[in-house]
């Protein structure tokens, strides 16, 4: 009997899954679970006043953005070649001028939510970095330089904030685990991911994406599953050894991390410190969304137990069913599909 409502439970969420798959898809493409991933100008002086420029932005729903980077007046540049690979699209570039003046700008960039990091090298003048954002989009290119690894705290907890796989996976938690405990499990999911991400951005190990995605949605849906199987009265592995599944889930998830950050790179000189802040600013976003949910779980709790279950029950089903479609979605490239 159990086998057979677990294999019902199942095919509901295929089910569901194939509709979120053809909602997203027809109607809202852009509402993917990556999320809102920064851009990246890299600038390198080749010769004296000479600088090869790579402008690489994401690509959403098969487009790109529609920014170029303004350089001072007295600059020359060549025509870009491009190079697509993967979600990002490159524009490689010279340009000719003196760029220890004046200011490199990104017009536009203030009507998006993209964040831009750029880093100069000189061939004898220090190297130059910044994050420019949407409410600051213009970096000066004279004065002392800032060191950008503090802007690193803000990418990590953006990345939690805006990277809806991970975002539902730290709300699933919360309605598994609850209580107190959930501060330790979510902890244990931080330690796991730190690993693989520090060893992937620094060089030692390398996963292909486009499984680490598939086994992030899988992972989903998995925790969706252990959390309707709670909430049915049944005793679950997640629930009986919740920081294993939490540190074994973590490792997969940080290769995912380590993608997001190796569009950007590390600053150079400050790698470590970089990569400790990302590291700090995903804890500080973890904790603030399963803080958010058991405050509205227990604001629910008060209004009723009614409320609660029902919004736990909703919850988890969309959950599961969002990772299902994810899982879909990047399954199906593998069999030539869209």
């Amino acid at each position: 009997m159990r086998s057979q409502v677990s294999l019902t439970a199942a095919l509901r969420l295929f089910i569901a899954g194939l509709v979120w798959s053809w909602v997203f898809w027809t109607t809202a493409p852009a509402a993917y679970a990556h999320e809102v991933r920064p851009a990246f100008l890299r600038i390198t002086e080749v010769s004296p006043e000479s600088f090869q420029v790579i402008w690489k932005q994401p690509i959403i729903s098969g487009r790109r953005l529609r920014i170029d980077p303004k350089f001072p007046e007295s600059c020359t540049q060549t025509d870009p070649t491009l190079d697509r690979a993967g979600s990002t699209i490159a524009e490689r570039f010279t340009v000719n001028c003196d760029l220890q003046q004046g200011e490199i700008s990104l017009p536009g960039l203030e009507n998006t939510l993209t964040d831009v990091f750029v880093q100069i090298s000189y061939l004898e003048a220090e190297p130059r970095s910044a994050l420019l954002k949407p409410a600051a989009p213009v970096l000066p290119l004279s004065g002392p330089a800032a060191s950008p690894a503090k802007d690193y705290l803000g990418i990590g907890v953006e990345h939690i904030i805006f990277g809806w796989d991970h975002l539902l996976f730290v709300i699933g938690l919360a309605l598994l685990v609850g209580g107190r405990k959930v501060w330790g499990v979510a902890t244990a999911f931080t330690l796991a991911h730190s690993i693989t991400l520090a060893a992937t951005a620094l060089g030692g190990v390398s996963l292909p994406s486009r499984p680490v995605e598939i086994l992030i949605a899988g992972s989903i849906v998995l925790l969706g599953v252990e959390i309707l199987r709670k909430r049915a009265g049944r005793e679950t592995l997640g629930s009986r050894r919740p920081y294993i599944i939490a540190f074994a889930v973590g490792l997969i998830h940080g290769f995912g991390f380590a993608g997001a950050l190796a569009e950007i790179g590390l600053p150079e000189g400050t790698e470590l410190l970089a990569l400790f802040l990302f590291n700090i600013g995903v804890e500080l976003g973890q904790f603030a969304v399963i803080f958010a949910a058991l405050v509205t779980l227990w604001g629910l709790s008060k209004m009723g137990r009614y409320w609660r279950r029902s919004a736990e029950w909703m919850l988890s089903y969309g959950i599961a069913s969002v990772a299902m479609f994810w899982v879909i979605q990047r399954v199906v490239p593998y069999f030539g599909g869209v």
